[in-house]
């Protein structure tokens, strides 16, 4: 025991709300400016842009392979709220869309709001034991087995990302990309300190190209 004293039902269910709707808010703001991102949610965005099929019902697919892992990992309740989260934002991004437009954002500016919302919505899901699954439960199970360090996993799965975006999107748009998968990382590493938040679920180190939607 830490000495801490634990989340409330109530408290969870607000963070893990806030979390997945400023998750699914961001992923609205970078598909209006069709910009990509890495983790499960970048490789999601990929594919909705290259079938058109929606976001949402991408992101929950691809999830679906990881929550027994992330049940083997991490236990029962990280995996139940990890799922809740990830039905959220899928559910949010499809409805999202419908609720609020952009008249005009530039690149760089979306890029960066992205990048903060994104972060702020990590933090809130990772200090409520949830994640939003995919790529990192599968690095963190690596990293037990093979001894290679989660983030490393992590940023060559993003570094094939974002190579294949540069397929995709010009390099201007990847760049701007990656500005934003910067500035999460960044807002992640100074406010989720595993010495201030030992009750919370603990992020691999940011040291990847970028994650929206990366594991606790």
């Amino acid at each position: 025991m830490n000495g801490r004293p634990e989340h409330s039902l109530i408290e969870d269910a607000q963070g893990i709300c806030y979390g997945s709707g400023m998750a699914a808010f961001g992923i609205a703001l970078l598909t209006h400016l069709g910009l990509v991102t890495g983790q499960t949610a970048g490789l999601a965005i990929l594919i909705s842009y290259a079938s058109a099929l929606p976001f949402g019902t991408v992101f929950f697919a691809i999830n679906l392979p990881f929550y027994w892992l992330g049940y083997r990992r991490m236990g029962l309740a990280f995996m139940f709220k990890t799922f809740i989260s990830v039905v959220m934002v899928s559910s949010l991004s499809l409805v999202m869309p419908h609720w609020i437009s952009f008249a005009h954002v530039t690149p760089l500016f979306g890029a960066i709001l992205f990048g903060a919302v994104s972060g702020s919505a990590l933090l809130a899901l990772f200090r409520h034991g949830a994640s939003l699954g995919g790529i990192g439960i599968l690095a963190l199970i690596i990293q037990d087995r093979w001894g290679l360090r989660a983030g490393y996993s992590q940023l060559i799965f993003d570094a094939c990302l974002f190579a294949v975006a540069l397929l995709l999107r010009d390099k201007t748009t990847v760049a701007y990309s990656f500005l934003g998968a910067m500035v999460i990382n960044l807002v992640i590493a100074i406010n989720h300190r595993r010495d201030r938040y030992l009750h919370a679920i603990s992020a691999p180190r940011p040291v990847r190209l970028g994650t929206i939607l990366q594991d606790a």
